[in-house]
């Protein structure tokens, strides 16, 4: 009875193993809601929303000198806004367009706004513009900038400061009737000595992880019963 007792002991310890293994698999945090975006108003100094908590001290006082100068000179407003995981059935448009309505509900309002929503889970971008700002910043300019200027960045390595940064600079431009900088060059290098894994690496990896920890559950529990059981016909 003292054999079965220990096989038993050595099940439960695995089974909790394999319990704190699978933890790491916990369901996604909440999404964050429009309610939960503060409000903000034409007019009111605040040029940046980080409710996913993303950027820095630094960019945070780069983006808010770069828009704050240029509300000043030219009335126009642009504010960015970064959130941690669209709710179910939204994209990052629909939820860009409920915040514009909810912080600029009119027209005149909405005239001068420029509004740029971020969800780092997926690292989608969103945009919306008022009347007046559209003959400046053209569809064709607002997707290079939601593409490129801000994508690229985010593609090689979550890299939000210098997406943010450089988004910031180059609306900046556009809107104060400046010529469009444009798009930043893309520089390709070879990745030897690559010391990261890529995402289809670290599924693969976790997969094979969640085999192996399958597999010495049932070793765990066939092994000792096998094990009685031959100890018993023995005698």
């Amino acid at each position: 009875m003292s054999y079965i007792r220990d096989c038993l002991r050595q099940i439960l310890l695995l089974s909790l193993v394999i319990g704190l293994a699978l933890g790491s698999f916990a369901l996604p945090a909440r999404a964050t809601a429009v309610y939960e975006v503060p409000v903000v108003s034409a007019g009111v100094p605040t040029w940046i929303v980080d409710k996913a908590e993303i950027l820095s001290l630094a960019t945070k006082g780069q983006v808010k000198g770069t828009l704050e100068q240029l509300a000043k000179q030219t009335g126009k407003e642009v504010r960015f806004v970064t959130i941690h995981r669209l709710d179910y059935g939204d994209t990052i448009q629909i939820f860009t367009d409920k915040v514009f309505k909810k912080w600029f509900p009119t027209p005149e309002a909405q005239a001068n706004q420029t509004l740029i929503v971020l969800d780092n889970v997926t690292n989608t971008i969103g945009i919306q513009t008022g009347t007046e700002v559209k003959g400046l910043l053209t569809e064709a300019i607002a997707t290079s900038i939601l593409t490129e200027t801000m994508a690229i960045p985010l593609q090689n390595g979550n890299k939000y400061n210098q997406a943010f940064g450089d988004g910031a600079d180059r609306l900046s431009a556009v809107l104060s009737g400046q010529a469009d900088p444009g798009p930043p060059k893309i520089i390709v290098t070879p990745e030897a000595g690559r010391t990261y894994l890529k995402a289809e690496e670290t599924d693969a990896n976790r997969t094979n992880f969640l085999i192996i920890v399958i597999g010495l559950l049932i070793a765990a529990t066939v092994i000792p019963m096998a094990t009685w059981w031959w100890y018993q016909n023995q005698d």
